[in-house]
């Protein structure tokens, strides 16, 4: 099972992954959020209504793998974000809020996934346009124009439309979570996970990256992908990195 070393770490971590998701244009508004698990049964979460640009570690809502909203500050002191003694305007002793918070309206989904892969120490989801247009289309990112993509992301699913923080959402986008590093969501965004916070982070670009050069593919013509020869051959590499991803079958285009 997989789990953060200290909650000041994931929390350290999501801040900043919150911000450049903001800063790359994957989100606007409240939108996205973030999450990492830091123990076997505790998540820590982006919370509802906030913009993850400008979030600040004390702003992370602590639950349970079942999604109970829990109380206090990080094991091990005070957080990385000035550890502030006062404990006025509802923070504890460490700086991190006491009160009970809102978790963002996709925690479902979070915690789905954290069920369903028990190694998962991070998710991430956003709505990167690019990535989200293909959702919008109901589009996979399953023809390997690049070989990085079949190299160090795989085939990028698309999950059935499903309301926003429900349980069909939660529950069809976990189920790509053991074969896949990440997924669409129909109409909405799309969600990637990973060893920690940064990693997920790094696979919601490279989603959007393969997305972009796709779509710049469709727009000029081009059709011509990796033959199936060339893709097996970047999959049999893959052991030598340490990559042990199971991604389904390509579609090869093209040939």
């Amino acid at each position: 099972m997989g789990s953060y070393p200290d909650e000041r770490t994931a929390r350290r971590d999501i801040a900043e992954a919150g911000r450049r998701m903001y800063l790359r244009g994957y989100i606007s508004g409240s939108d996205g959020n973030l999450s990492a698990r830091i123990s076997e049964n505790e998540v820590v979460a982006t919370p509802s209504g906030v913009s993850k640009g400008f979030m600040t570690e004390d702003m992370l809502v602590k639950l349970s793998i079942d999604g109970a909203v829990l109380y206090g500050e990080p094991a091990g002191g005070a957080s990385s974000s000035g550890g502030a003694s006062s404990t006025a305007g509802g923070l504890s002793s460490a700086g991190v809020s006491s009160v009970a918070q809102t978790p963002s309206s996709e925690i479902k989904m979070h915690l789905a996934i954290y069920r369903q892969s028990p190694e998962l120490r991070a998710v991430c989801h956003a709505h990167p346009p690019v990535s989200a247009a293909f959702a919008a289309a109901g589009e996979a990112l399953d023809i390997p124009y690049l070989q990085e993509s079949v190299m160090l992301l795989g085939v990028i699913p698309v999950a059935e439309y499903a309301l926003p923080g429900s349980e069909e959402l939660a529950d069809g986008a976990a189920a790509f979570c053991r074969s896949h590093h990440g997924v669409l969501l129909k109409h909405h965004g799309a969600v990637t996970w990973g060893g920690d916070v940064m990693q997920a982070l790094y696979r919601m670009e490279s989603v959007e990256y393969t997305a972009t050069v796709a779509m710049y593919s469709k727009m000029l013509g081009f059709t011509k992908a990796l033959s199936a020869e060339q893709v097996n051959a970047l999959i049999a590499m893959r052991p030598k990195w340490g990559l042990t991803i199971q991604d389904g079958s390509w579609n090869i285009m093209g040939k």
